[in-house]
């Protein structure tokens, strides 16, 4: 009878120890929780931190509808625009992490913005889990038509004979921001930067007149070029954009060295199973490999990048004291 008690005990004892070492490898992500192996199961949602219209909305809708497809499941992409996109990374950061919610960032939230604001409600590097860079592309120093001048020496010109006195942007701390004030630094003109909820807002009143000057995204500013409602000068590469071949960039035109991209990457939960993060950075990839997906972003300026959630950790992780030094130098502070 007591060899019998002692062998129950001991079993008992081994398979608790063994839910144990179990619960904590899951935890880890060294083994795929239960509900890895139906991911997903429900739609899928990616929260966009910039208003419809924009660079980061375009890429995410596109990508999101490829996903649907290849996943089987919708893919709902929800704007929550405000603040430099932290509004929608705290909601994210708050989010279960189960595969279900994601963020589309840039730099100008997940890099840039921890420089600039003294406090924020989530830490990029600790909240999140990186799952893959999708692209990189270049901005596009524009002006309304009307504007005399049609390289980057002609708009010094004009800022510092006082004929050009702003420019506008998406919002302070993003891209754009960022280029206007390493474009002021730079050719050591004044300009008054306009802030605007969202880089549609900004093009409009860069359309009608209001505002001079933008540098902004090139998927999204091509279509007005194209039609003659802006004029294009040149782009912030420091290659020219396949997608404008004809335009020369901000650094041949002078301005050595002049280089600020845009890139957008999808971010997770940290708490997000690594085998789940996988599992949609293989999917992403394989949609950015598509010939579809290849001629639609090469039509709109965009470099496909396609990184795993390692390559992609250890890419944030230089990008953060990089930024940090933009964002010291400029002096650029939140408006």
């Amino acid at each position: 009878m007591t060899s019998h008690r002692t062998h129950s005990r001991v079993r008992r004892t081994l398979l608790r120890g063994g839910m144990l070492a179990v619960a904590a490898l899951a935890a880890t992500g060294a083994l795929p929780p239960a509900h890895a192996d139906n991911y997903p199961s429900k739609p899928i949602r990616i929260v966009v931190g910039f208003a419809p219209g924009g660079g980061a909305d375009i890429v995410a809708r596109q990508i999101g509808a490829r996903l649907q497809q290849q996943m089987g499941q919708p893919v709902v992409v929800e704007n929550r625009p405000g603040a430099t996109g932290t509004i929608a990374a705290a909601n994210v950061a708050q989010s279960p992490g189960d595969g279900y919610s994601m963020m589309l960032a840039s730099q100008s939230t997940m890099v840039i913005a921890p420089s600039m604001y003294a406090k924020l409600p989530f830490d990029p590097l600790k909240d999140f889990l990186p799952v893959t860079q999708m692209v990189s592309m270049p901005l596009v120093m524009v002006v309304h038509p009307s504007v005399p001048a049609a390289t980057v020496q002609e708009v010094v010109a004009l800022a510092k004979g006082g004929k050009i006195a702003s420019y506008a942007s998406s919002g302070a701390g993003g891209p754009q921001h960022i280029a206007g004030e390493v474009f002021k630094s730079m050719s050591e003109v004044k300009l008054t930067h306009i802030p605007y909820k969202g880089e549609s807002a900004a093009l409009t009143d860069v359309m009608s007149g209001t505002v001079p000057l933008m540098f902004a995204n090139l998927p999204v500013v091509a279509p007005m070029i194209k039609s003659g409602k802006l004029k294009a000068i040149a782009v912030s590469s420091l290659e020219r954009a396949p997608g404008l071949p004809q335009l020369p960039t901000v650094a041949e035109a002078g301005l050595k060295n002049f280089e600020v991209l845009t890139w957008y990457g999808l971010f997770a939960p940290a708490s997000t199973p690594r085998p789940v993060a996988k599992r949609i950075s293989d999917e992403v990839q394989q949609a950015l490999k598509t010939p579809d997906m290849q001629a639609k972003f090469a039509e709109q300026g965009l470099t496909i990048v396609g990184t795993n959630p390692e390559q992609f950790g250890k890419f944030m992780t230089a990008e953060v004291p990089k930024w940090a030094q933009v964002v010291k130098s400029a002096g650029i502070q939140p408006e």
